[in-house]
């Protein structure tokens, strides 16, 4: 499994070819996880490769910085209920896939 940031353009960024080819999934901060297969890929959208813990690194990151955003929004006399009514859910953390999961998809083909 490879990592990536690049940023979608839109169409043709990413085609039923390339998700036929390999693993291929999009994360907060424009984060991307590639299969092995599909390297090429990362080329062609002009994708700065990361390591697995740089890209988590860069998703930690953001859902930290927004959980504590969503920490400090608190409205006096709110109940946690109406809380999440006004904002949605408090972020929750993400893990990248691996290549375990590549080796899943691969499987399934």
């Amino acid at each position: 499994m490879k990592y990536c940031i690049a940023t979608n353009f839109g169409l043709g960024f990413y085609t039923h070819a390339d998700r036929e080819i390999a693993w291929l999934s999009g994360h907060i901060g424009n984060i991307w996880a590639v299969g092995d297969a599909n390297s090429s890929w990362i080329q062609r959208v002009n994708g700065v490769e990361k390591t697995l813990s740089e890209a988590q690194a860069i998703v930690d990151q953001i859902i930290t910085d927004a959980q504590n955003v969503w920490d400090s929004n608190n409205v006096e006399n709110e109940t946690p209920e109406q809380k999440i009514d006004r904002l949605g859910i408090r972020p929750s953390n993400e893990t990248l896939p691996t290549d375990a999961d590549d080796a899943a998809f691969v499987s399934i083909k």
